[in-house]
Formats: structure tokens, sequence, C-alpha cells
């Protein structure tokens, strides 16, 4: 029994360093960590289009997929700022400009913005209501504008 408890205390002490570890520690490479910030940003829009879609009228709302969709889209909202660590500036092709490394509390508090937003966009699906829909889409857009017209080369 004092095995099993020595084994559980140091399983539960690995776990407690491995999430306590630098973002940048998580990828072995700088060209892994954008591969993972470039895919999450494209899941994200692939799933944000959609929603765009129902939004803009462009393809009918559909309350289940209107869930779904913002679902993916506010837990996908966490992922991709950890692979713009320190080292990837350089690396693998990207379309982000230097300032993002320039100006990481800007660049954090436009993101956590629209980490904020995406949350509130997956409420407002939860509701059912198109009207919802649009005005939390509308607001989650804007976020993602921001950061792109301070960051992202065209």
């Amino acid at each position: 029994m004092m095995k099993l408890k020595s084994i559980v205390a140091f399983a539960a002490a690995a776990a407690a360093v491995t999430v306590a570890m630098p973002a940048a520690a998580q990828f072995a490479k700088a060209e892994d960590a954008i591969k993972y910030r470039q895919s999450s940003l494209f899941v994200i829009g692939q799933h944000f289009g959609r929603l765009g879609a129902m939004a803009q009228g462009k393809m009918p709302f559909d309350a289940k997929m209107a869930q779904e969709n913002a679902d993916v889209v506010a837990n996908m909202a966490k992922l991709p700022w950890a692979g713009f660590g320190p080292g990837t500036e350089k690396g693998a092709p990207h379309k982000s400009k230097d300032d993002i490394w320039l100006e990481p509390e800007k660049f954090k508090e436009l993101a956590d913005k629209f980490v904020a937003e995406s949350g509130k966009l997956q409420t407002a699906a939860k509701t059912g209501n198109l009207d919802a829909l649009k005005t939390s889409f509308a607001a989650t857009a804007k976020t993602c504008k921001a950061c792109h017209d301070e960051y992202r080369n065209k």
C-alpha cells in the first residue's frame, strides 16, 4: 500500500512539473511551435468561418452546428499562443510581424481578448438564438481583426 502511495505521489509531482514547464519547452524545435500555432489557428479559422457563414446568412442557421463550432473555437482559442515563444520569430515561414516578440504584453492582451470573446461566443451559441450569435460573432471577429491588423503580415 505504501508503494502505491509513493507511485501516486511521484506521478502527481511529475504532472505538476510538466504543467508548470514554460510553453517554449513544449516544442523540440521552433519549427514545431510555428506549425502548432499555425495548425491551431487554421482549425479555429475553419470553425469560426462556419459560424460567420451562419451569422452573415450565407448558410442556413443550424443551432446544433453553431454550438458545436463555437465549442471548438472556444476550446481551441487557448492553444495557439504557446507557439509564439522565444525563438519562433525565426524558422519556418510564417506571417507574424516581429512586433509580437517586441510587444509581448500587448500581444498577450489581444490574445486574451480573443479567448474571452470566444467564450462569450460559445455561450451565445448555446442559446440557439441567431441574433445572439450574430452579436457575439461580430465582437469575436473584432478581436481577430485587431490582432491581425497589429501583428500579421498580409
